[in-house]
């Protein structure tokens, strides 16, 4: 089992470092292309193309 300790991605095309911290607080990016969502309860993804964004979100093992 993980445990969230940073839900966050960078987008790669406007270079947005997005961070959702907490539960339902969706926030995207201001070219709109990726959003997060999840807070440290759970990571989801949205977004417009495959590869747009980075992962910068940290896990730990529980």
């Amino acid at each position: 089992m993980k445990k969230i300790l940073r839900n966050a991605i960078r987008c790669n095309l406007c270079g947005d470092e997005i961070e959702s911290t907490s539960r339902h607080q969706y926030v995207q990016c201001r070219c709109g292309a990726c959003a997060v969502d999840g807070g440290l309860e759970y990571l989801r993804r949205c977004f417009k193309e495959k590869g747009c964004y980075t992962e910068l979100s940290v896990e730990e093992e529980i």
